[in-house]
């Protein structure tokens, strides 16, 4: 009977019961859905699929467990678990929580998903879900919605493309590994893979399709930002390795751009959440080199990275939430000192920085040594853009910590997280340190295949030192640009171009198209009166023209037509004119 029930469909049922229940009510039906959702994935076995034929012509595989999805299913739920149980604590309202858990388990459908169509399927609905969830919070939250759904849309119309020549290619929208059927291994062809990959990659947050990330999650409800800092962007590294299971170069090069781009971009940032936004591009970067690297351990690294990443970022943006919901200020020029009065989420933030920075004892140091050491071997210059993406990374953390917790004073009295939110947080925290100690239990929840037993170590002395190297930099870095950091205004970004040039020129097109049509229907009105009035009364048309002027007087005369003459005239008229239009 497991077998049968996708994880995603009890999330969507209680999505729709979240909407209509009472707030306390429907968060607990939340809770329980999303801990079935982690017992199903954690219980059902590899193998367990649901196979369709739409339209009596495609194979369709609604559901599908193997290794990769089973990984990705086990931290979406728990995830949600947790997100759902902080949304509660933080006064999320209930239409808001039923929008999360619709974009959970669009995810969920997703990520089980056992062939392209119903992937792309649910990648679409995600998008939509995503927005509604965005946008339900309202004020700058609607505009931001917007520009997310737009460039979402072209990103998943680039993704439905490439699917089109895949199938011309491989005759086939399955993947995985199922009984019975042969499966090309990743997009067939030579277009497909462009398109697929620049598709994926504005969910990701490649160089240059990225600016959605920091426009728009700084802009919902605290609840929400947990929520969306999870989905989007790393079921899109599922797509891409599904896409490319055997790697890219220009793959792997483009998340160590991601890398560097995303930390430098976060160092300059006052608004907290914009930081954090910013430092998910840079770590899915380590996630998309690993994959465009498509060595065993790469891969292996990439997930490892998934789910560390999963964890630490949505404890971020937890602690961070907890800031802003105790002061009401998004940005670190207007707090400070906070350690003091806020000592859980004070801890939990430092966990989570250790975590993201790769620290030893903590899941990042794990799962970014497997990326990184796979890239050291055969990558040179892709491993320093890890490592100089792994100095910016401490640098920001630095930063948010040091002026949020450890420095200044704020005024008024703050509160520390509430039990509802230090439950979440805790929790949370508690996997962080639990997998950076024992990277054993890590590597058992790896995908099949990805990880041998016995050729990576994660704690070496050299591997140890390179870390502390990182971090030793980083903190000289940082007390010598401290002050020059503090006084950085707001930082533009490529959307800064792009926004106004998309929106004055869909204006210019919209006036224009207006205009030219308004011309030519005065043009229309304007000799369709005249026809009228020729035929109504053609000695006055006649008298009008200069021709009219110059009659003398000896020959003129009324002019007088019947009927069927003035038919004629206007026929004869009209005949010409189209002539001349259509010649």
């Amino acid at each position: 009977m497991l077998d049968v029930i996708p994880p995603a469909a009890l999330v969507l049922v209680a999505a729709l019961l979240v909407a209509v229940l009472p707030r306390k009510l429907g968060h607990g039906v939340g809770a329980l859905a999303t801990g079935t959702a982690l017992a199903l994935s954690w219980l059902v076995p590899a193998g367990a699929h649901l196979q369709v034929e739409l339209f009596g012509a495609f194979q369709a595989v609604l559901y599908n467990v193997d290794s990769f999805s089973r990984l990705m299913g086990l931290i979406f739920s728990f995830i949600g678990l947790v997100a759902v149980v902080y949304s509660y604590a933080s006064d999320a309202e209930r239409t808001q929580t039923a929008y999360a858990l619709s974009y959970v388990g669009t995810s969920l459908a997703a990520v089980f998903a056992g062939d392209w169509l119903t992937l792309v399927f649910f990648w679409e609905l995600m998008a939509v879900t995503s927005t509604l969830l965005v946008w339900h919070y309202g004020g700058r939250a609607v505009r931001a919605g917007f520009r997310y759904a737009i460039l979402h849309g072209i990103g998943g119309s680039l993704v439905l493309a490439a699917l089109v020549w895949h199938y011309a290619e491989a005759g086939t929208f399955l993947f995985g590994s199922l009984p019975g059927v042969a499966v090309e291994p990743g997009i067939a062809g030579t277009v497909a893979p462009v398109l697929i990959a620049i598709g994926i990659g504005v969910n990701v947050g490649f160089v240059g399709l990225h600016a959605w990330l920091p426009d728009t999650y700084p802009r919902p409800h605290i609840a929400a930002s947990v929520f969306l800092c999870v989905y989007t962007t790393k079921t899109g590294v599922y797509g891409m390795y599904r896409a490319f299971p055997d790697g890219h170069l220009w793959i792997a090069y483009m998340g160590g751009a991601m890398a560097v781009f995303g930390a430098t971009m976060a160092l300059l940032q006052s608004d907290m959440r914009r930081l954090l936004s910013y430092h998910i591009q840079s770590q899915v970067g380590y996630m998309i080199a690993g994959v465009g690297i498509g060595t065993k351990l790469a891969t292996a690294g990439a997930f490892g990275h998934v789910f560390n990443h999963i964890l630490y970022k949505s404890l971020l943006f937890m602690t961070v939430g907890v800031v802003i919901y105790r002061t009401g200020e998004e940005s670190l020029k207007k707090i400070g000192g906070l350690a003091k009065d806020m000592p859980i989420t004070a801890g939990a933030f430092v966990v989570a920085a250790l975590s993201i920075s790769g620290f030893p004892l903590f899941n990042g140091y794990v799962s970014k040594g497997m990326i990184t050491y796979a890239a050291h071997h055969g990558y040179e210059p892709l491993f320093y853009l890890l490592m100089i993406g792994g100095v910016g990374t401490f640098l920001s953390f630095i930063k948010l910590g040091y002026h949020a917790f450890f420095h200044g004073s704020y005024d008024g009295n703050v509160l520390d997280a509430n039990r509802g939110q230090s439950v979440a947080m805790v929790a949370v925290a508690a996997l962080c340190v639990f997998f950076g100690v024992v990277p054993s239990a890590l590597y058992d929840l790896l995908p099949e295949g990805t990880y041998a037993a016995g050729h990576y170590t994660a704690y070496t002395v050299s591997h140890v030192l390179e870390v502390a190297v990182l971090a030793v930099t980083a903190v000289i870095g940082f007390v010598l640009l401290k002050n020059a950091l503090e006084k950085v205004g707001k930082v533009p970004d490529i959307d800064a171009i792009y926004n106004p040039l998309t929106f004055y020129g869909t204006r210019a097109v919209v006036v224009g198209v207006t205009e030219l049509y308004a011309a030519v229907d005065r043009a229309v009105v304007g000799f369709v009166g005249f026809v009228t009035g020729v035929a109504a009364d053609p000695e006055a048309a006649v008298a009008a023209t200069p021709l009219g002027d110059r009659v003398d007087d000896e020959y003129a005369h009324p002019l007088r037509a019947g009927v069927g003459t003035s038919i004629l005239l206007v026929t004869l008229v009209v005949t010409l004119v189209l002539l001349v239009v259509l010649g």
